[in-house]
């Protein structure tokens, strides 16, 4: 919080994007009796139960409620699902006549258990760790229900976009509205920080990148501000490149999250004299370990520690991480004299 504010800190914070999962014991433990994983994600206590695990172990600075982007379709109405080895499978929007099957009146209700968990992890966190809620950014969201699921190109989505940017900005305006609402709730229930996660960014064209990444953030952080001036928002536009820039010039954006692909001399340059800076380490890093690991490490730290900066990983932790890895990265950042 003291990095996101703006404040001088001994060292850079450190958490990691699906620091809760897979890679722990811990989590498959509670996972192979909760059901599928939307189970998980709404059962309070387990939910709450997995997002505290990494933070006993490893003691993190921040913790982020377990749950997924994929909460806000289930919640409107669109079926999702998860298969082992497939991933996320919904029943893919195909006109924007099927767009009034979408109801944001569900919203409040079906996600209540995530507010529950949220509450359950803020009482039980020390006092010195963040709580982190999220979200999905509209364009990441609609790209998995316009194409049911994972894409290569996401040409479903993209031609719709392009030829008819009319019906496609009726579902976008449905996601910020939705997006928003759950934000806000996820504040009043006890976080810290909040983080959107546009994990398709990247794979927007030039021309197309303001209309459905930038706008619609915008729009998402002008509404959690107006009701939660104080709440620090974190951006990851993965992949976006050189346009990580117009990001992180948002009004209201505190922290822009960073992939393994960024230069460090551009991000120094570049982004650090705007916003607090995040991420970064490839995660095969991570799971690689050794020798490599502590060099990329330190290559991060000597580049982006003199600014704003909060360490993190370019994505989520992979599930065959080593756990002594983990360990050791933790090591290394809070042992960190800069």
């Amino acid at each position: 919080m003291e990095t996101l504010n703006g404040l001088p800190t001994g060292r850079p914070p450190i958490w990691l994007m699906r620091q809760a999962g897979r890679y722990l014991p811990e989590y498959r433990e509670v996972r192979k009796d909760a059901g599928t994983f939307l189970d998980l994600c709404y059962t309070p206590d387990l939910a709450a139960e997995v997002t505290l695990q990494p933070i006993r172990r490893y003691g993190f600075d921040a913790a982020i409620i377990f749950s997924d982007i994929l909460v806000i379709p289930d919640a409107l109405g669109q079926p999702v699902s998860f298969r082992e080895g497939v991933g996320p499978v919904l029943e893919e929007i195909k006109a924007v006549t099927e767009l009034t099957s979408l109801d944001e009146n569900r919203l409040s209700e079906h996600l209540y258990p995530v507010y529950t968990a949220l509450r359950t992890v803020r009482t039980e966190l020390p006092g010195d760790t963040t709580l982190i809620g999220f979200a999905g950014a509209p364009w990441t969201v609609a790209t998995y229900m316009v194409e049911g699921g994972t894409s290569r190109d996401f040409a479903k989505t993209k031609c719709w976009a392009f030829s008819a940017p009319g019906e496609f900005g009726q579902l976008i305006d449905i996601l910020v509205s939705s997006i928003t609402n759950h934000l806000i709730s996820q504040v009043e229930a006890g976080a810290d920080v909040l983080q959107i996660f546009d994990s398709w960014a990247g794979m927007l064209p030039e021309t197309a990148f303001d209309q459905w990444c930038v706008d619609p953030i915008t729009r998402i952080v002008s509404g959690v501000k107006e009701k939660q001036p104080e709440i620090p928002i974190i951006v990851f536009p993965r992949l976006a490149g050189h346009r990580y820039l117009k990001v992180a010039e948002i009004e209201g954006v505190a922290a822009v999250s960073l992939d393994q692909t960024v230069s460090l001399e551009w991000v120094q340059k570049n982004l650090q004299n705007k916003v607090v800076v995040q991420g970064n380490l490839d995660p095969i890093y991570l799971l690689a370990g050794g020798d490599a690991m502590r060099a990329e490490a330190e290559r991060i730290l000597k580049s982006l520690s003199p600014g704003p900066f909060i360490f993190n990983l370019g994505h989520g932790v992979l599930p065959p991480t080593p756990l002594d890895n983990v360990s050791e990265l933790c090591e290394i950042v809070t042992g960190w004299q800069g």
